[in-house]
């Protein structure tokens, strides 16, 4: 009896590829992951503010993932699959092979992360037509989004690249294409990325204008004239090809994906919260914000009209949640940032012996220090004479200055543990109230409304927000958020809002 039930259990699998690795998951009907992998990916730094990636490395970590988790499941109860990445620019020949985005000529560095700020004087100029696409991306193109990555490849790499170019993708897009064989794309990344307006689509005068009539001409074959929303069923599903690599039967439906930070927001933001006495417990999702945090931080806030916010992206138009307008607040480095803090500092060889002795992680034993140093106080008034501003890799918003650094006031010339614990703290401050920032912003315009497994980062958000911070019982909820869109694609839920419920 046990055995039969077993076999009418449906599993979706999603795939989540972030910055530094690619995870996959194993969910059921109920949203409850069964198993998980990960797997790093690489990333080539070759100078300064460039960072590059190998789609073909990626692909491959995404078929390892899966292989891993599907281990001993029936292949025939897996019904979907999701994937979400971040929106990196993916570049390929005609014949879909990588092409080289750096001058060295090594076509297997085909990926321009969405980190990478090597396009500065391509923004600036796309930012000086003051176009009327930009009103949809808070008044400001940041560079980490794909019309400046392009024009810097024709600017610099025309021979090597552009002119050979076949498709320019987003890295969700390459993975949908990579599984299918069907070069669609996602209303949510051609929407948040590239300027494409669901309404309309692509406006012809601000390619023009910025240079790049190229994409025009061939009536935007290249960047994507077909376009699906999140969820959507892709072509036939997984092509032979794919099914072998990623070990599973050829025909399983494949969605339309996501932007990681999008699945991670589709994953939270229509959570149950009733039962825990919240005041947002009888609002609506428009009252929440989904903050998804990793390597950077997004916070997403969706309202059932468009609200053009100063500095933050959008609004978007069926981005996330279909028929809700998105708007996306952002900080570039915040765990990434933390990071950088801490193994800089003279103090990280001690931190790190003695967070292995006690079998903690460093940031475990980080938050119990401070606690052993904060005598009577709150934790948070250790840092009353250190304050960091945290914009070490610019501002996303809502200042959208990719010029300003970062900056430490209050340092002595102590060097110990106490230290490090409590530049620690002023960092983990300083990118709260970046996120209290983008919320008052985001509220005065009008809206109502990764590192969530670290305590002290939770609480230093609350108290500074005055916010209740509700986090997911399901902790992988990027991974949930792709999941659901590979079971929104099998036709076993009529919806994303059905999945999401």
């Amino acid at each position: 009896m046990q055995s039969k039930k077993q076999t009418q259990v449906k599993y979706y699998i999603g795939v989540d590829v972030g910055s530094a690795s690619v995870r996959a998951a194993l969910v059921d009907g109920f949203g409850t992951v069964v198993a998980h992998a990960e797997q790093p990916i690489q990333i080539w730094e070759p100078q300064p503010d460039h960072y590059e990636q190998s789609s073909a490395d990626i692909w491959a970590a995404c078929c390892s993932v899966t292989k891993k988790v599907i281990c001993g499941i029936d292949a025939n109860q897996i019904r979907g699959l999701g994937f979400d990445a971040t929106c990196s620019l993916v570049v390929v020949d005609k014949q879909f092979q990588p092409l080289a985005v750096n001058s060295e000529g090594q076509s297997y560095r085909n990926v321009i992360m969405w980190m990478d700020h090597r396009a500065v004087s391509q923004v600036e100029r796309i930012n000086a037509t003051k176009h009327r696409v930009l009103s949809y991306v808070g008044g400001v193109m940041s560079v980490e989004m794909q019309p400046p990555k392009l024009l810097w490849i024709k600017e610099n790499l025309k021979e090597l690249c552009w002119e050979k170019a076949g498709y320019f993708f987003d890295l969700p897009d390459f993975l949908s294409w990579k599984a299918t064989g069907v070069t669609a794309r996602s209303l949510c990344t051609v929407v948040c990325k590239w300027t494409y307006n669901s309404d309309g689509g692509w406006d012809d005068s601000f390619w023009k204008m910025i240079g790049l009539e190229d994409l025009v001409k061939d009536k935007y074959e290249k960047i994507g004239n077909h376009v699906l929303s999140p969820g959507e069923s892709v072509g036939k599903g997984l092509t032979p090809e794919a099914a072998k690599d990623l070990g599973l039967p050829e025909g399983i439906a494949v969605a339309a994906s996501l932007i990681d930070a999008h699945a991670g927001g589709l994953g939270v933001i229509g959570a149950d919260v009733k039962g825990h006495n919240l005041p947002c417990e009888n609002q609506p999702i428009t009252s929440r914000l989904a903050l998804i945090c990793g390597t950077s931080s997004c916070h997403m806030g969706v309202s059932e009209t468009p609200i053009f916010v100063p500095g933050v992206w959008g609004p978007y138009f069926s981005a996330m949640v279909p028929g809700l307008w998105l708007n996306e607040g952002g900080q570039s480095a915040t765990g990434k940032l933390i990071d950088h803090v801490v193994r800089g500092h003279v103090a990280f060889p001690e931190l790190q012996s003695k967070a292995a002795a006690s079998a903690h992680s460093i940031y475990t034993y980080l938050n119990s220090h401070l606690d052993l140093i904060k005598n009577s106080l709150p934790v948070g008034f250790l840092t009353v004479d250190l304050h960091v501003w945290p914009d070490f890799h610019g501002n996303r918003s809502p200042l959208t200055d990719l010029t300003l650094k970062g900056m430490v006031v209050g340092l002595t010339l102590s060097r110990g543990l106490d230290e490090l614990a409590l530049i620690y703290l002023a960092t983990i401050q300083a990118i709260a109230l970046g996120t209290r920032h983008i919320l008052e912003t985001m509220q005065a315009a009008g809206h109502r409304g990764g590192l969530s497994k670290n305590p002290l980062f939770v609480q230093m958000h609350a108290d500074i927000t005055g916010k209740p911070v509700v986090l997911s019982k399901e902790v992988e909820s990027v991974l949930v958020g792709a999941a659901i869109l590979g079971a929104c694609a099998s036709g076993d839920f009529a919806s994303i809002q059905v999945c999401s419920a």
